[in-house]
């Protein structure tokens, strides 16, 4: 898949968001889409999707069959589990019980099978963008922010379902401010910046050990720049578990 000379911005009179996109990824590849918040990286990938359309440029050689998953599933349907992914069933030629008998349980969903959408926690809710987006193997895999509100058994499944997707083939862009990309040491890396996006392909063999470190408060800044020191790679930095990872400059 080819973005030859995109485009885009929000209304006619609007800055552009991206500007000048020319990267290609190839089957069998995932690319992990940085940035920091607000420079672009959901409209890229809404663009890589179809959702939007740039205002210049061309995508090329899309695959036929997309799978996205937004970072908030739109749970404000009426619907319930079963009744929404047996109809996304429907709509890619499948029977309903393939809707169910795998992905719902898989991603531990069968308790939830007659709850509508909206009484879903945002976590459920993501589960079930991951399902819709899986009942047919894409593809082209989006996944925005996939790890957001998950629980810890389904954060460790979304590598093994992005390993699935391109050793069929696919193609798999994702992005993540949890540093949980970590887990794909050998993705392309774009990097969205003043409207532009930068690849770079991954250094070394891909034998990568991630390390989390527990230090005092006071000696995380210094903690950062011995470890910056002596070649590591610095991921990110969070308070406590429960506190949202940190993007580290």
């Amino acid at each position: 898949m080819r973005l030859d000379d995109v485009w885009f911005r929000y209304g006619r009179r609007g800055a552009w968001v991206l500007r000048e996109v020319a990267v290609t990824v190839e089957p069998g590849q995932v690319v992990v889409v940085l940035g920091r918040n607000g420079v672009g990286k959901s409209t890229l990938l809404q663009l890589a999707a179809g959702v939007l359309r740039p205002n210049r440029g061309t995508f090329r050689e899309r695959p036929a069959l997309t799978g996205w998953v937004p970072e908030r599933f739109p749970a404000d349907q009426p619907f319930t589990v079963r009744q929404y992914l047996g109809a996304m069933a429907r709509l890619r030629g499948l029977g309903r019980a393939a809707a169910f008998d795998g992905w719902t349980e898989r991603l531990g969903l069968t308790a939830y099978r007659d709850v509508k959408l909206p009484a879903l926690s945002k976590g459920t809710a993501q589960k079930v963008g991951l399902a819709q987006a899986l009942l047919r193997r894409p593809g082209l895999l989006i996944l925005d922010e996939p790890w957001e509100g998950l629980d810890a058994p389904t954060r460790e499944l979304v590598p093994e379902l992005v390993r699935e997707v391109i050793a069929a083939g696919g193609i798999v862009l994702v992005s993540d401010h949890r540093a949980e990309t970590a887990r794909l040491p050998h993705a392309i890396r774009w990097t969205v910046a003043d409207g532009r996006v930068s690849a770079a392909t991954p250094v070394g063999n891909g034998d990568i050990c991630v390390v989390e470190l527990a230090v005092p408060s006071a000696s995380a800044a210094g903690t950062v720049a011995a470890l910056r020191a002596a070649g590591h790679h610095v991921l990110g930095i969070r308070q406590d578990a429960g506190v949202r990872q940190q993007e580290v400059p």
